[in-house]
């Protein structure tokens, strides 16, 4: 396992340029080759700086791309309009479509021995490992997996094999890891590099990944800082996860008393995909506090019909009611990536959430959990224009406001329960 390429600053961020030349670097050590797959994120990964990456790749290697296959996990699908926003002048002929309920590969199964280990015998499932088709059977001599390392709510950190079993995984891929998660805890697995669903991963990446040549090009984005890793091991994404940790991990002194999170209508279109919101200042909210989620672009719940139903339904509704109604309901019990999603978009009962959508009415936003206010007053009252990162006097209140809750983990240290520098945080045990 190798180590192409790192470079990192945390006193100024990497150009285009830096991150188009630390690239091509990495790719003059792996030789020549003749067929290459990129896959990088979809387009609510637009802010990692992917799709300058992946322009690189093409840039470097023209007609010996033959195809790039965004892993979209259980989002739709790119637009025309996002992928050109995104991938600029790669080829949009080039472009395919990740369906993770059809046209996969299966290539073995983690068994549910170690599942119930890493579940603390909480689940009795095997995961089963299947994969895009064309990843499996596309005959490419390279697979350059493209993403950004950040704190994640279902694997710790995103990036990495991620993107590989899950972002081009399968239906059950995607179901039973995040549920895996969302039983373990939010709060035991989001920002830490080693926890249940990166073993699992891991694990998979271990027994199957070797068929599979796979290369990953990892973005850190910081505050006028960054960095860049590539390599086909897991050395690249631990020098990722501790930079990352460094530049996208805010320790509070004290908790939230009320927050304001931004959307940004052209990335959130969901709460599927807004909720990020949630996840991402759990736990820096304090008991009793409030989070106002100023969503103009929301329209839906889920990403799909059949997520969007059931979230719907059943609501955001806490832990205890969420696996209540998976073993209740079959279609919730089907669909476990939804009832994980619903425990990770609740805050538990411990704070108020108050939703304010473009495009979703007040009863079905009350309907799903929330508290409804309309977003022209809230926009008025709170302007993203006028606000500024962390903590504002606004309003008569000291509100504190995070202009893009993708790019980061907020938490109150003692929740958070080791502060930024810490053994453990930075701690990346392997499966063995």
């Amino acid at each position: 396992m190798s180590l192409y390429f790192a470079r990192q600053s945390e006193s100024s961020a990497l150009s285009d340029a830096d991150l188009r030349q630390g690239l091509f670097t990495a790719l003059e050590k792996l030789g020549p080759r003749r067929k290459v797959l990129i896959l990088p994120p979809d387009f609510t990964r637009y802010h990692s700086r992917a799709g300058v990456v992946a322009q690189a790749a093409w840039e470097f290697y023209g007609d010996r791309i033959a195809a790039v296959l965004p892993a979209l996990g259980t989002h739709r699908a790119m637009t025309d309009t996002e992928i050109a926003t995104m991938y600029g002048d790669i080829p949009r002929g080039l472009f395919r479509v990740h369906d993770w309920r059809r046209g996969l590969t299966a290539l073995g199964a983690v068994p549910a021995s170690l599942i119930r280990e890493l579940s603390e015998e909480q689940l009795d499932f095997d995961w089963p490992v299947r994969i895009n088709s064309l990843l499996a059977q596309g005959g490419f001599d390279l697979i350059l997996s493209v993403g950004q390392v950040v704190p994640h709510e279902v694997a710790g950190m995103a990036g990495h094999n991620k993107n590989i079993f899950i972002g081009a995984g399968g239906f059950e891929n995607i179901d039973r890891s995040h549920y895996l998660g969302a039983v373990y805890g939010m709060e035991r697995i989001m920002g830490r590099a080693d926890n249940p669903v990166r073993r699992v991963l891991n694990y998979a990446a271990d027994c199957f990944g070797g068929l599979l040549p796979i290369v990953h090009a990892l973005t850190v984005l910081g505050k006028n800082a960054g960095g860049l890793f590539v390599g086909d091991g897991l050395e690249c994404f631990e020098k990722a996860c501790r930079l990352s940790l460094r530049l996208n991990l805010t320790p509070l002194d004290r908790p939230i008393q009320k927050a304001v999170v931004y959307l940004n209508p052209e990335e959130f279109h969901s709460t599927w995909l807004g909720n990020k919101a949630i996840y991402r200042l759990r736990m820096a909210i304090g008991d009793g506090g409030e989070l106002i989620v100023l969503a103009p672009g929301v329209r839906r719940f889920g990403e799909d019909p059949t997520v969007d139903s059931l979230i719907r339904k059943y609501g955001y509704c806490g832990t205890p009611a969420t696996l209540q109604a998976v073993r209740d309901d079959g279609d919730l019990a089907g669909n476990l990536s939804a009832a994980a999603h619903l425990i990770h978009g609740s805050s538990e009962g411990r704070f108020k959430i108050t939703y304010c959508p473009g495009h979703l009415s007040e009863q079905e936003i009350r309907a799903a959990g929330f508290n409804y206010a309309p977003l022209d007053r809230m926009l008025e009252r709170f302007s993203p224009t006028r606000l500024e990162d962390g903590y504002n006097h606004c309003a008569g209140d000291d509100v504190f406001f995070v202009s893009n809750p993708a790019l980061g983990l907020w938490a109150d240290r003692e929740r958070f329960a080791y502060a930024r520098e810490g053994a453990a945080v930075c701690g990346l045990a392997r499966q063995t």
